[in-house]
């Protein structure tokens, strides 16, 4: 029976010496690593919603350019965070085996293979910044601005996948406290950089004296540098944490080499290989539902993102739910316990789709409130509350497609799932929005990812309750 002492490292050792563990120690575990990463997602919304806000201030322009080339940078990310997960994966099966020394050595592979992998997107992203906002059909007033946000933010992606690979292989070792409270500080940075680097010196009243505030007025380019410089900061926190301070990876523990080696490597791109795969072709596919909603003007544009930022105040805690299906399906499968992997598959399934169903609910209700505080322009706010009130619908089939994506993720089984994202994409969203654009405008571009996304999230229920996917798991020890 669960009790106040078992804590979180007790239940993860449970499932590491094949120990049975009640129901309600398993829903206590799910909820220990579901929380913490819950709200380091919804901090991680905050932030966009705050970097949308102090744009949004600027102008339906300034919106449009950063909307227009966003959904790029959300592709370039991606397939970062997927050249990490091929390794922290690898890690969560290794601790769940309680092979902590080749857990290390799996990181060590990490850190050498995967930042160099992030310092080779980034020089792509530079190469391809001047002509990107042109070939996703951009207005020529907003495309240089466009092209400079996009530079800036390339020259990051090095940081960013540093900062991945620190976050993920602490959640895989069930650390989820630390990776939060970078969120939180990542956030405050972020606000901070942004304050001076967006908006022009001013001079504002407070408590009956006139304050001065020095600015730098670089407003979208602004936005771009403030979040390197935050993303910077909480990278080098990240890997002190895990590289010094973690009681399972930290690299003082023993000794070993940063060469790359093909095995790691090549189990690697087995995991990560199919989800980079999926990524680009789905970044595509949202790439490409850019390219339908532009030729719609800038306030569809500024809409279609504003929309989609404050959307992810939904969806992000599915994410957070993810992830700690990510490491409990792990590390279950690295100890060999069958029936515990499928118990924390639906458990945290459930979660999520009642979490994001909530959520869906504020959206619906909150929409107005929310976009009234990120822009002043009247026709972007009706325009992103209609599509937000029409996605509302579709939030808790979203939970379960993204949270069972997790639970595969964490089994290993990255490749059958990869192709049923990219069907539901390509099959159903990208023809459907095409169609209903037509006659309908962005009202029919949402009604198409609301329809897709509740024809994904039943695919994947499907394959969660009849699929294959648990095909890696030895059985060691009963549950």
């Amino acid at each position: 029976m669960a009790t106040k002492k078992d804590t979180k490292d007790e239940l993860l050792l449970l499932i590491r010496q094949g120990k049975p563990m009640t129901t309600a120690q398993q829903l206590r575990l799910v909820l220990q690593l579901s929380t913490p990463a819950i709200l380091a997602q919804l901090t991680t919304t905050m932030m966009q919603y705050i970097d949308a806000s102090m744009v949004g201030s600027q102008g339906a322009s300034a919106s449009a350019s950063i909307g227009l080339i966003e959904t790029t940078t959300w592709m370039m990310g991606s397939v970062c965070h997927c050249a990490a997960a091929g390794f922290y994966v690898q890690v969560a099966h290794l601790l769940g085996a309680n092979d902590d020394k080749n857990a290390r050595s799996v990181l060590r592979q990490a850190l050498a293979s995967v930042i160099g992998f992030g310092c080779i997107m980034g020089m792509i992203g530079i190469i391809i910044s001047p002509w990107l906002p042109i070939w996703l059909g951009g207005n020529p007033d907003i495309n240089a601005t466009s092209s400079a946000y996009f530079a800036i933010f390339s020259l990051g992606i090095p940081i960013f996948q540093t900062s991945m690979l620190g976050s993920g292989m602490l959640r895989s070792s069930g650390n989820m406290i630390i990776p939060s409270l970078m969120s939180v500080v990542m956030m405050t940075l972020d606000v901070i950089f942004n304050f001076f680097l967006i908006f022009p010196s001013r001079t504002v009243e407070f408590l009956g004296m006139d304050l001065y505030i020095p600015g730098a007025g670089l407003s979208v380019v602004g936005a771009a540098i403030g979040t390197i410089s935050a993303e910077c900061v909480v990278a080098c926190l990240l890997m002190y944490f895990l590289c010094f301070r973690s009681r399972d990876l930290r690299l003082t523990i023993d000794k070993g080499s940063f060469k790359p080696k093909w095995n790691y490597i090549k189990k690697a791109l087995h995991i990560g290989g199919p989800m980079g795969i999926q990524q680009m072709m789905m970044s595509s596919a949202y790439i490409a539902t850019t390219i339908i909603v532009a030729p719609l003007g800038t306030f569809a544009i500024a809409a279609h993102s504003f929309g989609i930022v404050v959307e992810s105040l939904c969806y992000m805690p599915g994410y957070g739910i993810a992830d700690a299906a990510t490491t409990l399906v792990g590390q279950s499968m690295g100890a060999g316990r069958r029936d515990l992997t499928r118990k924390f598959a639906y458990m945290t399934v459930g979660l999520g789709m009642c979490v994001m169903a909530f959520m869906g609910a504020v959206m619906y209700a909150g929409s107005p409130f929310v976009l009234s505080m990120m822009t002043p322009v009247e026709e972007v706010r009706q325009l992103g509350v209609m599509a937000l009130r029409i996605e509302a619908f579709a939030e808790p089939m979203f939970a379960a497609a993204i949270v069972c994506y997790g639970v595969f993720v964490g089994a290993s089984d990255t490749l059958i799932p990869s192709g049923m994202n990219l069907f539901s994409m390509w099959a159903v969203r990208i023809p459907l929005s095409a169609v209903l654009a037509v006659n309908l405008g962005l009202k029919g571009v949402w009604i198409a990812m609301c329809t897709e996304l509740c024809f994904r999230g039943f695919i994947f229920l499907c394959r969660l309750r009849w699929g294959n996917w648990m095909k890696a798991i030895s059985p060691k020890t009963a549950s």
